[in-house]
């Protein structure tokens, strides 16, 4: 198992069951899934863009990316139902503890003048949504071979029932949360 989700298992559960008293074991939170997107307009114009997009999240990841295509035409956008605008990948399990991993260790530390994340980027339900503003953070992505930068989200998804939940146990992860 990854470094991340040993971690998780052997001292994070325990924790945040003393926190908060939880009576059963399967109210603690957990990661469910995490889901990386890119969509850009640049995609309407030239449909070769999504290719770029979908090799980047594929290098970022390790797993297949997924064409994100427009659910109705919006004619002053010129967006046709159907058309590729982007691309996505969800992870669960393994992967989604290696992601999380390099994410909080490498990738973020990368980013220029980087101080912390924001804690405030919660849905209400626990679930956590960040925005990154280059694919070039991650050391996956070869520098010399994107057309482009591109800024992408990624969405992390809990069982926590609240905000609170939510941020003690990605900080307890790891998560660089801005004092």
């Amino acid at each position: 198992m990854s470094r991340l989700g040993n971690i998780y298992n052997q001292e994070i559960r325990s924790k945040l069951q003393d926190k908060f008293g939880y009576k059963n074991v399967n109210q603690i939170p957990k990661l469910e899934k995490i889901v990386i997107n890119c969509v850009t307009k640049d995609c309407v114009a030239n449909s070769k863009v999504v290719d770029s997009i979908k090799s980047d999240l594929e290098a970022i990841t390790g797993q297949k990316a997924v064409t994100a295509k427009a659910k109705k035409s919006i004619a002053s956008f010129k967006v046709r139902e159907g058309q590729a605008l982007g691309a996505s990948v969800t992870l669960r399990g393994e992967r989604m503890f290696e992601f999380l991993d390099r994410l909080i260790s490498i990738s973020l530390p990368r980013v220029r003048d980087f101080r912390g994340v924001s804690s405030k980027a919660f849905d209400g339900t626990g679930n956590y949504t960040l925005g990154l503003k280059e694919q070039i953070i991650f050391p996956e992505i070869n520098y010399d071979k994107i057309d482009k930068v591109r800024g992408m989200g990624v969405s992390i998804v809990t069982t926590a029932t609240n905000n609170e939940e939510g941020r003690e146990l990605l900080s307890l992860l790891g998560m660089p949360f801005k004092k």
